[in-house]
C-alpha cells in the first residue's frame, strides 16, 4: 500500500512495460489512442480493425516513434476472423496479457419502433456478440498462459436508459452482463474482466451521431455531463492504461464509469 501511494504522490505513469496487449477497434478513436498511449509506455501492442489503411496508420506512427505496434485487419463479427487475429497477436507477442475490446459501431437515433432488422440486428453482431467472440478467444489464449485481464469498452448506456439508441443500449447492457459473469467464472484460473463505461467521448463514432441530430439535441449531449462538455480519448486512455498495469490487480467484475459525472 505504501508503495503504491509513493508511486501515485511522485507521478509515475501506470507501468506497463513487457506487457503483451491486443486491442480491437484500434484504428481510431479510443482504441488508436489507447494503442499510442500503452505502445509508448513499453507495451507491446497488438491492433485489430476493419479500416485497414488507418489502422496500419497508427502502427506506423508507433512504430516511427520507436514502439511496438503491429495491426492487422479483422472483422470481430466473425469467429474465424477472430480466432485468426487471436492466433496473429500469439505469435506475434508470445502470448497475452492484456485484451482490450473495443470494437464498435454507433447507432443513429431513433425511435425504437422505427429500428429496421438490419439495424438492429448488425448493433447486436458488431457491439454484443464481437465482444463475445473476442472474450472467447482471450480466455482460450489466457487460460493456459497463467491468466490475464479482459478490458471491454462498454458505455454509460449500459448501465442507465438511453433514448433513441435501444440497439446500441442493449448491446452494451449485454456486454455488461457477460463481463460480470466471466468475472465470476474465470478469476479461478487468474483471468480478470472488467468494463469501461465512458458517457459521450469526442471521438470520429460520436461525432458522427451528433452529425444526426439537430443542434438542440448537440448541445443536450455535450451538456448532459456536469462538466459540461465531451469527455476526450485521451482521458478515457489513461484509464485504459491504469487497468493495463498490476496496479487494478484486485478490480474483476467492475464498471469502470468514466462519464464527467453523469450518473452521480
Amino acid at each position: 500500500m505504501t508503495q503504491n501511494l509513493k508511486g501515485i504522490a511522485s507521478g509515475i505513469a501506470s507501468d506497463v512495460t513487457g506487457k503483451r496487449i491486443l486491442i480491437t477497434g484500434g484504428a481510431s478513436g479510443i482504441g488508436a489512442a489507447s494503442a499510442l498511449l500503452l505502445a509508448t509506455r513499453g507495451a507491446k501492442v497488438v491492433i485489430g480493425d476493419m479500416a485497414e489503411e488507418m489502422g496500419e496508420a497508427v502502427a506506423k506512427q508507433g512504430q516511427d516513434a520507436g514502439n511496438s505496434i503491429v495491426f492487422k485487419k479483422v472483422d470481430v463479427t466473425s469467429g474465424d476472423e477472430v480466432r485468426a487475429l487471436f492466433a496473429f497477436a500469439m505469435e506475434a507477442l508470445g502470448g497475452l496479457d492484456v485484451v482490450i475490446n473495443n470494437a464498435g459501431i454507433d447507432h443513429k437515433p431513433a425511435p425504437m419502433h422505427e429500428l429496421s432488422d438490419e439495424d438492429f440486428d448488425r448493433n447486436i453482431a458488431v457491439n454484443l456478440k464481437g465482444i463475445w467472440h473476442c472474450m472467447r478467444a482471450a480466455i482460450g489464449c489466457m487460460a493456459t498462459n497463467g491468466g490475464g485481464h479482459v478490458i471491454n469498452v462498454a458505455s454509460i448506456a449500459g448501465l442507465r436508459s438511453a433514448p433513441l439508441i435501444s440497439a446500441y443500449s442493449a448491446a452494451k447492457h449485454g456486454v455488461m452482463g457477460l463481463t460480470k459473469s466471466a468475472a465470476h467464472e474465470y478469476a479461478r484460473v487468474n483471468i480478470r474482466f472488467n468494463a469501461v463505461c465512458p458517457s459521450f467521448i469526442d471521438t470520429p463514432m460520436v461525432r458522427h451521431t451528433m452529425a444526426n441530430m439537430n443542434e438542440r439535441a448537440q448541445q443536450a449531449t455535450i451538456k448532459a455531463s456536469p462538466l459540461r462538455r465531451l469527455g476526450e480519448v485521451d482521458e478515457v486512455s489513461g484509464a485504459i492504461a491504469w487497468l493495463a498495469s498490476d496496479e487494478s490487480s484486485f478490480m474483476n467484475g467492475h464498471a469502470f464509469t468514466l462519464d464527467g459525472g453523469m450518473l452521480a
